[in-house]
């Protein structure tokens, strides 16, 4: 098996976990809010459905999917909510349910199908078939965790976190950037553990710059789904501090991320869609 297929089964794998969770809940449960302001469960599920229809049109329509670059330049602080908010309106959560269902299905047989060295246009820099696969299972993995939290469901860790941590290792320049902050040069070492106890490394072991942790208690603070003083990542170096306190494995402007766990159960939900 390639790499690529790997990678793509393990999307399909992510996203059909969401589904079992999802797909028995009665009516009102979809009117569940979560810890994204304004987004209930219907909301997280309209935004995976969306992304996929458009990630479908970039592989498919690349200049029909140029217009909808062109909205999201007109209007970047709303155009995501405005996604969520016009599917959410126009469709029951059996409907939605059905239509998040059938597009992710008709990606995942496109990027499967997509000759060897695709490059797939997004909002960024275009992305190979493996890159976008990774994309989508990491955002589905996050806003399942928004759903998760929601609903008080507490989801095991799987070994397709891997993909969630690496997309966060690499975009550690994108972090700095996003803020108008000049990355450090020089390579940092990142280790994090697996439940069952594995070892998995980026970057040189010499480093100075450091960050070690569980596997799943990183990918919670790259994605903004928990706040960093109630997970048990830590760095060794000034620089690796800081990273940690902008860290982010998703595109856009840098979200809000979490209020630390006391503060949210006084203060009410907030963070990044």
């Amino acid at each position: 098996m390639s790499a690529v297929v790997a990678v793509i089964d393990d999307l399909r794998e992510e996203s059909d976990e969401l589904d079992g969770v999802v797909g028995v809940l009665g009516e009102p449960a979809w009117r569940s809010p979560t810890p994204a302001e304004r987004w209930t469960v219907a909301h997280q599920i309209a935004h995976l459905s969306w992304t996929d229809e458009v990630a479908l049109l970039a592989a498919t329509e690349p200049d029909r999917f140029g217009g909808e670059v062109t909205k999201a330049l007109a209007a970047p602080e709303s155009f995501v909510d405005e996604a969520a908010d016009a599917l959410v309106a126009a469709h029951a959560p059996d409907a939605l349910l059905a239509r998040w269902r059938e597009g992710r299905q008709r990606l995942h047989q496109v990027l499967r199908d997509a000759p060897a060295g695709t490059r797939i246009p997004w909002y960024g820099p275009p992305m190979s078939v493996a890159s976008m696969a990774t994309a989508r299972l990491m955002e589905t993995w996050a806003h399942g965790q928004d759903i998760a939290d929601a609903l008080g469901v507490t989801r095991a860790p799987t070994a397709r976190l891997r993909h969630v941590a690496r997309i966060g290792v690499r975009a550690r320049g994108y972090a700095y950037a996003v803020r108008g902050i000049t990355a450090p040069e020089e390579e940092f070492r990142v280790e994090l553990h697996t439940p069952d106890g594995e070892l998995i490394a980026y970057g040189p072991e010499s480093a100075a710059q450091r960050v070690t942790g569980p596997l799943l208690d990183f990918c919670l603070l790259v994605t903004q789904r928990a706040h960093r003083s109630d997970l048990a990542v830590t760095a060794e170096g000034r620089d690796a501090d800081q990273w940690l306190s902008i860290a982010q494995a998703f595109a856009g402007p840098p979200g809000l991320g979490r209020l630390p766990r006391a503060e949210r159960a006084e203060q009410g939900r907030g963070g990044h869609r």
